[in-house]
């Protein structure tokens, strides 16, 4: 590390292991033997971006071998329609499942980021239910958010993504616009599951709709 003494302006170098971690350490500058107190930074945390890339950094045993486990859909009628739950509470689960089961969704369940990644490399999900907290205790460094985020157009079209949280009110517009996601789900509404999904799916195929449409002209 560089100092710089205060009174004389003289600059020294000091390599970094002769300063202990969390002590500050007093020498004498060697030009005007004014005191000089140096404490070591403390090592800077990983960025999201970082972290993100960490967890999506595959082994090349991980990313060569085949594992059905990984990627379930292979054998469904084309038509089939597939979920992904990304929600870590087991009574959450609970009442999510009955209305992608009436509807008709293959279901996947995942129990942390990285399998949600790994799953999301083989197959492109028609919907995905994603806690904000989900695997993080910052909501802004979700890993699958991240992802999706990242994802083609082209691709991140045709999929719905569904953000629950506890911060923001069901079917918040603007939030879902900043979030890079479909819908807001507020965990208070949950028991209307089925009424807020198919509702917001459904001003979502009519948005396409003429979205589509009005590429064609």
């Amino acid at each position: 590390m560089e100092v710089i003494c205060e009174k004389c302006k003289a600059a020294l170098k000091i390599p970094d292991d002769k300063v202990p971690e969390d002590k500050t350490v007093t020498v004498k500058c060697p030009k005007c033997q004014d005191k000089i107190s140096i404490q070591r930074p403390a090592p800077k945390a990983p960025s999201a971006e970082t972290a993100f890339d960490d967890l999506f950094d595959f082994s090349d045993e991980e990313a060569v071998d085949y594992d059905a486990t990984e990627k379930p859909f292979d054998f469904i009628e084309e038509e089939g329609k597939t979920a992904m739950v990304c929600e870590s509470d087991a009574l959450i689960r609970e009442k999510l499942r009955p209305t992608l089961d009436i509807l008709e969704y293959h279901i996947t369940e995942v129990p942390n980021s990285r399998e949600a990644l790994k799953k999301m490399r083989y197959h492109n999900y028609d919907l995905v239910l994603l806690n904000e907290f989900f695997d993080t205790r910052d909501p802004d460094a979700n890993a699958v958010l991240i992802y999706l985020e990242r994802m083609a157009m082209e691709t991140r079209r045709n999929m719905y993504v569904a953000l629950m949280t506890s911060r923001y009110r069901t079917m918040d517009h603007m939030t879902a616009l900043q979030k890079s996601v479909n819908m807001i789900l507020n965990l208070r509404n949950i028991d209307d599951f089925n009424k807020i999904l198919q509702r917001g799916m459904a001003d979502s195929a009519l948005f396409y709709k003429v979205f589509k449409e009005s590429l064609s002209h």
